[in-house]
C-alpha cells in the first residue's frame, strides 16, 4: 500500500475506533453493547495509530506518539478482557494521552497550513486523559462522576481524531505546488 494511503486508512480507521468506542460510552446502551463497541472501537484505534507510527515521512515525535497511542488502545483491549482490569484501563488510557501529547508536538513545530491537526491531537489527549481520570473517580466509588467524566473525555476524543483524519484527506487529496 502506498504510505500516503497508509496514513490516511490509519487516520479513517482510528477516527472510526474513537467513534465506535465513544458510542459504547452511551449509558442506555446494555452492558454487552457498551463492551463490544468499546473493545472494538479500541482495537480499530490501535490498528490505526500503527498504521500511522509506520508512517516513515513522519516526524520522530509523530512517529512515536502515535506508536504510544497504539500501545495505549492494546493496554485498554487487555484491560477489557481481563477480570480486574481497570487499573489496567487507566494506564491504558494516560498512554494514550502522552502519545497524543507527543503527536501534538510534532504538529507545534511543524509549519502546516490548517491547525486541524494540532488542534484534533491536542482534543484527543485531553480526552484520554479524561477518560482516565474518570476511571480514577470510579474506581474510588464514585461511579456515577467517573462515568460522566469518561463520557465526555470518550466524544472529546473522537472530535479530536476527526479533525486529525480531515487534516489527513485535506494533505492526501490537495495537489501540491510545485515551484
Amino acid at each position: 500500500m502506498d504510505p500516503q494511503m497508509r496514513t490516511l486508512f490509519g487516520s479513517f480507521t482510528q477516527a472510526l475506533g474513537t467513534v465506535t468506542s465513544a458510542v459504547g460510552s452511551i449509558p442506555s446502551l446494555s452492558e454487552k453493547k457498551q463492551f463490544a463497541l468499546d473493545l472494538w472501537g479500541n482495537v480499530l484505534q490501535a490498528i490505526g495509530n500503527a498504521l500511522e507510527a509506520d508512517d516513515k515521512t513522519s516526524n520522530v515525535l509523530g512517529t512515536y506518539g502515535n506508536g504510544i497511542q497504539s500501545i495505549g488502545n492494546v493496554t485498554v483491549v487487555a484491560a477489557l478482557l481481563s477480570k480486574e482490569g481497570k487499573r489496567l484501563e487507566i494506564t491504558g488510557n494516560w498512554l494514550q494521552s502522552l502519545g497524543g501529547l507527543l503527536s501534538f508536538a510534532d504538529d507545534w513545530g511543524s509549519e502546516q497550513s490548517s491547525p486541524l491537526s494540532p488542534i484534533g491531537n491536542v482534543l484527543q489527549s485531553i480526552g484520554n486523559a479524561l477518560q482516565a481520570i474518570g476511571g480514577i473517580y470510579e474506581e474510588r466509588g464514585n461511579k456515577e462522576e467517573g462515568q460522566s467524566i469518561s463520557i465526555a473525555g470518550a466524544w472529546i476524543q473522537a472530535v479530536g481524531s476527526i479533525l486529525c483524519f480531515l487534516n489527513e484527506l485535506k494533505e492526501k487529496t490537495t495537489p501540491s505546488k510545485v515551484g
